[in-house]
């Protein structure tokens, strides 16, 4: 789908292993000094250190979601891990980093 492709925001998917199976064109792009599309088929714990391995292995085994911000070079973003499935079958995890502003709107709808 082209929208993903084209999203500015990252898009990683590895599967129920931890294999990478899928990077956007933004995400190989920010990814690029790690190796950019040479990372497909390398395991996400091989990418990460060892607080980031227990957050990995935790959201695989709870299905639960990950989500939190970051600054980094100065810009802020924010990480959103989520199980994915197939079947009701756990298939891995999708990570979206999408740049946030600094100053942002919040609204409260009810």
């Amino acid at each position: 789908m082209e929208w993903i492709e084209k999203l500015n925001g990252n898009i990683m998917v590895c599967d129920a292993r931890g294999i990478i199976v899928y990077l956007n064109e933004k995400a190989i792009k920010s990814y690029a000094a790690e190796g950019g599309t040479s990372l497909i088929g390398r395991n996400l714990m091989d990418c990460h250190n060892e607080n980031s391995r227990k957050k990995i292995k935790e959201i695989m085994t709870t299905h639960q979601n990950n989500v939190y911000t970051i600054e980094k070079k100065g810009k802020k973003k924010i990480i959103y891990q989520s199980p994915w499935f197939a079947d009701n079958e756990f298939r891995g995890i999708i990570e979206f980093s999408l740049e946030i502003p600094d100053e942002m709107p919040h609204f409260v709808r009810e």
